[in-house]
């Protein structure tokens, strides 16, 4: 018995020429620009004993006396992701009505929207980062404030997808009971695009958790100084407590992401 059929649905049973030609030039393409990225196998075969002597180097005796500050420096971490979530889940709902088209209360309003959330996404929270570090000086203050900055963008964004694509029939149905814009809104569109929102939201948590992690690169709070420094000065015995350490977190909020998304659905 056949499990898999890999003939096309067409006469001869062939992809159709437009195909072939599309992955034609998609890999020559990927061939010639690959010298621009040093995607060179070779180099990069030669590299794997550097690579496993680094890795080598991970089996080790964890420093136990750095547990404390670690447990100090990941709570930290938490806190900025988490509030930083908060503060752009505020800030994004009323900019994600003005961004989705059937919703802004005007066409030069969704555009002005839009582009001002391009911009808000358009640069990374470590560049935001440095930015707000330089304004407010170190610690979490500019991690949480570089965080909600960009996280707005993108949780405005998802948000007026997730309205523009609901189901107009519905709208229709509730806009013929006489109802205001207000509650066409609130009783139309905002409960089909909640299983939307409640995803974007804790795919958001589930990143900023990832992205805190680092912005102590730039003196912006968090794990991410203690992790550079522990990579720089070869200090492994602390860097596989915190690598772990942050493996452990993402996957919690993974799992806990994946619980709440069930429920909700």
């Amino acid at each position: 018995m056949r499990i898999f059929n890999w003939e096309w649905s067409t006469k001869n049973g062939l992809p159709h020429t437009g195909i072939i030609i599309g992955i034609t030039i998609i890999t020559l393409l990927l061939v010639l620009t690959a010298p621009v990225v040093e995607m060179n196998p070779q180099h990069i075969y030669n590299s794997g004993d550097n690579l496993l002597d680094f890795l080598s180097h991970w089996f080790i005796q964890p420093e136990w006396e750095y547990l404390p500050k670690l447990a100090g420096k990941l709570w930290e971490t938490i806190e900025i992701a988490i509030v930083a979530t908060a503060l752009a889940l505020v800030l994004s709902f009323p900019l994600g009505i003005l961004a989705a088209i059937n919703t802004t209360p005007h066409p030069l309003v969704y555009h002005i929207t839009r582009n001002i959330l391009s911009f808000m996404r358009a640069l990374p929270e470590l560049v935001w980062a440095l930015v707000f570090v330089s304004a407010v000086g170190l610690g979490p203050l500019p991690g949480v404030m570089a965080l909600t900055f960009v996280t707005t963008g993108f949780l405005a964004k998802f948000f007026a997808e997730s309205m523009e694509v609901v189901n107009r029939k519905v709208i229709s149905g509730v806009k013929a009971t006489g109802a205001s814009s207000l509650q066409i809104l609130m009783f139309a569109i905002l409960p089909q695009a909640l299983p939307d929102f409640c995803g974007a939201v804790l795919y958001v948590i589930d990143r900023n958790v990832r992205a805190a992690t680092i912005l102590g690169l730039v003196g912006a709070g968090g794990i991410g100084y203690e992790l550079v420094s522990s990579i720089r000065l070869f200090y492994y015995s602390r860097l596989v407590l915190i690598l772990f350490s942050i493996y452990l977190i993402v996957t919690f909020f993974d799992r806990l992401s994946n619980i709440i998304r069930s429920k909700v659905i």
